[in-house]
């Protein structure tokens, strides 16, 4: 993993917020999951294993690029 990868935020806006890591390479699958309650706060980033995340529920995603807010 290198150091100059960038991290992003997920906050929860309400109970039980999921989180699904998606895995690298030809056959993609899940590979890994968290349950956020309101207000906890993950911190990720991407790996050589994790090429995508999946957020269901309400949340906050904080990124270099801007901030995302899933469908109310």
């Amino acid at each position: 993993m290198k150091a100059e990868q960038e991290f992003f935020v997920i906050k929860a806006k309400e109970d039980g917020v999921n989180v699904i890591g998606l895995t690298r390479g030809s056959d993609t699958r899940f590979h890994h999951s968290e349950k956020l309650d309101k207000g906890e706060v993950m911190i990720a980033q991407f790996t050589e294993h994790t090429s995508a995340v999946k957020i269901r529920g309400k949340a906050i995603i904080q990124t270099s690029h801007g901030e995302i807010h899933t469908d109310e």
